[in-house]
């Protein structure tokens, strides 16, 4: 029963191999992505992931205006201290997350220009 199953299924993986090899290729011109499509496509992901930066960093913001809070409305000194160093944690993520999305604003500027740039060398038709 399983040797069978295993020639069935050998049978039919050639059987597409040979298949696929004599079908008809189609126009190179077909295969040919459209132009600009690799530089779009670089933009929209640069675009996709600013967007969660920006979300992340408006969290983190949140995160550092309420440590402040709590800092202002602890009671004794050791919950004092514990929202000092806290905030400094935040404030540490806060701004590794700005350089993050400064970076990221600096790619997609950069990947928009690269657009531009290929859509200005396309002839217009």
């Amino acid at each position: 029963m399983h040797t069978s199953t295993r020639i069935a299924g050998a049978v039919a993986g050639i059987a597409l191999t040979f298949g696929s090899l004599g079908a008809v290729s189609a126009p190179a011109s077909a295969d040919k992505p459209a132009a600009c499509a690799q530089q779009q496509k670089h933009v929209d992901k640069a675009q996709e992931a600013l967007t969660k930066v920006t979300a992340v960093f408006a969290r983190q913001q949140a995160k550092v205006k309420k440590a402040k809070h709590e800092v202002k409305v602890d009671d004794t000194a050791a919950e004092r201290a514990d929202a000092k160093r806290d905030l400094a944690h935040l404030k540490a993520k806060r701004d590794h997350t700005k350089k993050v999305k400064t970076a990221q604003q600096q790619r997609l500027a950069k990947a928009q220009a690269r657009l531009a740039e290929c859509q200005a060398d396309q002839p217009t038709s």
